[in-house]
């Protein structure tokens, strides 16, 4: 089968692999149908994701269709159109049963698919503890609209849980890139009072206007003013900083109010500095860490329901043969793209 393969930092190529094989009673083969690019893709490209293993089949944003099962495998079953979570986790450690997956104890544990094991920019992919793995989709629920469940949307719908977001809060979001709006729609979900994003690109704020049009829109360049003019307590009550640019950081505490919540939900290249002198007296709780993704049957419940819905971000369709061009789409950021999907 033909696979997209990090094959060396700067490098990716479309190579031939075997299919993937049971390896471990928990296992599942699913055939995937439908997967996407992730910005977290291009780190790994671009050699910022040191845990990732040259060799390995990229991509972790997948739904499909479940083809085999090991014998210890009780939730699924062949034929079952199933989401996979961007996350490897066993369940059972520690931190899996206090719902921290991301730090799970096992060595396939954590963000492991497209990583650090073969992922589902590929026709078949294996998915360790399938149980915890794939979650079934609704049949009313379209291989489109579950895309996103197992990584982006999951990292909303995290991101969004634990900022303790109130109904008269003022909710500002530093970035509306497709996590960004992930989260935006996650955070709608919570019924702020008033939720404001701040996108340095005019396509992504336009983009944003046209979808959510109750949502505030800010360039970085306004937006600490802008955040001061629409808050009732002299900056946000909750900042989800999504970006991760290189000074978006310093935004996410400067834009807070005293006492606020600052979620970290970016991925850095570069290390960021805590500047507490500057910060002192704000007494500002942060919340940082890789998504605990526990939530997709939850998340595709939502979506059943009409409460969530991401195809929109679904700007372009490619086959899997033609994935070097959607890759540099996607990197450059041509022709309003927001998500691209492969078909195998």
């Amino acid at each position: 089968m033909l696979a997209y393969t990090y094959v060396k930092p700067g490098t990716f190529a479309l190579l031939e692999k075997p299919k993937p094989v049971l390896l471990h009673p928990k296992d599942a083969i699913v055939r995937v149908t439908l997967s996407s690019i992730c910005t977290s893709d291009l780190h790994i490209k671009h050699g910022s994701v040191p845990k990732a293993v040259p060799g390995i089949t990229v991509g972790h944003e997948m739904v499909g269709v479940v083809e085999a099962c090991g014998s210890q495998v009780a939730t699924v079953r062949p034929g079952d159109r199933v989401a996979v979570n961007v996350e490897t986790f066993c369940g059972s450690c520690f931190f899996c049963r206090h719902g921290f997956v991301n730090n799970c104890t096992d060595p396939n544990g954590g963000w492991a698919l497209g990583c650090r094991i073969d992922g589902g920019q590929a026709p078949f992919v294996r998915v360790p503890f399938a149980d915890q793995g794939l979650t079934v989709i609704p049949d009313t629920v379209s291989d489109e609209q579950a895309l996103f469940v197992g990584d982006i949307l999951a990292t909303g719908f995290w991101a969004a849980r634990i900022s303790e977001i109130q109904r008269e809060d003022t909710v500002l979001i530093l970035g509306a890139g497709p996590t960004g709006i992930c989260t935006l729609l996650c955070v709608q979900l919570q019924h702020p009072k008033r939720i404001i994003v701040c996108e340095k690109d005019p396509q992504r704020r336009q983009f944003v206007r046209e979808h959510y049009p109750d949502v505030l829109v800010v360039a970085p360049e306004e937006v600490e003013a802008f955040v001061q003019n629409h808050s009732d307590h002299g900056g946000a009550d909750v900042v989800l900083e999504v970006a991760g640019g290189n000074d978006t950081f310093r935004l996410a505490w400067t834009c807070a109010r005293p006492n606020a919540v600052v979620t970290i939900v970016a991925l850095y290249e570069e290390p960021q500095v805590l500047p507490l002198p500057d910060m002192y007296g704000k007494n500002l709780t942060f919340k940082t860490g890789g998504v605990d993704g526990c939530d997709c049957e939850e998340i595709l419940s939502l979506i059943a329901q009409g409460q969530l819905d991401t195809t929109p971000l679904i700007t372009h369709t490619f086959p899997l043969q033609q994935v070097e061009q959607a890759y540099a789409l996607f990197e450059e950021r041509r022709d309003g793209v927001i998500k691209v999907a492969l078909k195998p």
